[in-house]
């Protein structure tokens, strides 16, 4: 997996740092600390925008009782089911799949 330092980011999505940063703090975005160094991975960002479904995606998962690396450990599994990994879906513009494997975890 790619992965982003906040400042790429921000360049990515044509938004200042700070912007990022809230994002990280709404749960729009995910984020590791790497080596002290903050970072998103670069699946979440396509053609300048946060992909489409993202932010409600990580929503659901929080409210399922995930922890942020349960949530993105989850999001790039493979699961023979979708093909492939939860990101991958939605990347693909599969969101409604996704949402629903994700919704069947909270029971």
């Amino acid at each position: 997996m790619d992965w982003l330092t906040l400042p790429d980011a921000a360049t990515q999505l044509q938004v200042p740092v700070t912007r990022v940063r809230q994002m990280v703090r709404d749960r729009t975005l995910l984020a590791r600390r790497e080596g002290g160094v903050l970072r998103v991975p670069a699946e979440f960002i396509g053609d300048g925008a946060v992909v489409k479904g993202l932010p409600g995606l990580l929503t659901l998962l929080a409210d399922a009782g995930f922890t942020d690396d349960e949530a993105l450990d989850w999001l790039f599994r493979e699961d023979p089911s979708l093909p492939g990994t939860p990101m991958r879906a939605l990347v693909e513009n599969r969101g409604k799949e996704v949402k629903r494997r994700a919704q069947a975890l909270a029971f």
